[in-house]
């Protein structure tokens, strides 16, 4: 018996501007704007190479922001507007950056023309996002990340507002990847959702969080770190952040 394919949502990032900001910078701390393969700028997020969802997901969400080029294939490279944005001397040259990512994603630049003078309730954004094609659990998550990249990015704020001044600039700290040697599980780990932008620093000793392994084929092992408490709302956001999880790797072949 044959099962029903999964439906495909449209294109669009998997985690926040502010978090794919963060990788971005990450990269372009080791590479500067010069070309790498698809592997090696993987490794540099922590994982072991490119082939696999979550680090397939985190490189597509940099590319939909403009935040890596792809030269050409099987390469990518930090775009120049990145190391613009990390020694941009003022906050609102930042501003203007961060807008530019933002209005990226095709699907991003839509609904702000669309929502020109502010967004709608997030039932009404949902309801909007499964008629572009995004199974309803999707739609949840991809809500989620388009109001935290919208706020990151303070975009209905004026030009005077200062609140991420100095964020992911010189003094940037990665607070999930780093050191790399107490991350060996970091390629199958599902990345957080988070609508805020992340602190600087996070003691991951202090964190209330619950490890569960997940076996897998071929004697592989996943880890889920699981906070407490752990609502159900909280069980359907991660199930929809998986589904678009596949999606995505889906559409990346």
């Amino acid at each position: 018996m044959t099962g029903i394919p999964r439906k495909k949502s449209p294109r669009a990032p998997s985690l926040p501007l502010n978090e794919a900001l963060e990788r971005a910078i990450k990269i372009y701390d080791r590479e500067r704007l010069h070309p790498a393969t698809t592997d090696i700028i993987a490794q540099h997020l922590g994982y072991k190479s490119a082939n696999n969802g979550s680090a397939l997901s985190i490189l597509a969400s940099l590319r939909y922001f403009g935040l890596l080029d792809r030269p050409k294939e099987g390469m990518l490279s930090v775009a120049k507007e990145v190391e613009s944005y990390k020694f941009a001397p003022d906050a609102n040259l930042r501003r203007s950056l961060l807008l530019g990512f933002l209005g990226r994603p095709a699907l991003y630049s839509d609904l702000l023309e669309k929502y020109a003078s502010g967004l709608p309730s997030d039932a009404n954004l949902k309801y909007e996002l499964i008629q572009r094609g995004f199974a309803p659990q999707a739609a949840e998550s991809a809500l989620t990340v388009f109001k935290g990249s919208v706020g990151f990015a303070n975009y209905f704020g004026s030009e005077s507002d200062n609140e991420f001044e100095g964020d992911t600039g010189d003094d940037f700290q990665d607070p999930i990847t780093e050191p790399e040697e107490a991350q060996p599980v970091a390629e199958n780990v599902v990345p957080a959702i988070s609508s805020l932008p992340l602190p600087n620093k996070i003691s991951q000793e202090d964190a209330d969080l619950d490890r569960i392994p997940v076996r897998l084929p071929g004697g592989r092992r996943a880890w889920l770190l699981i906070p407490t408490p752990f609502y159900n709302a909280d069980k359907a956001r991660l199930k929809a952040q998986i589904d678009l999880l596949l999606t995505l790797e889906d559409e990346e072949g």
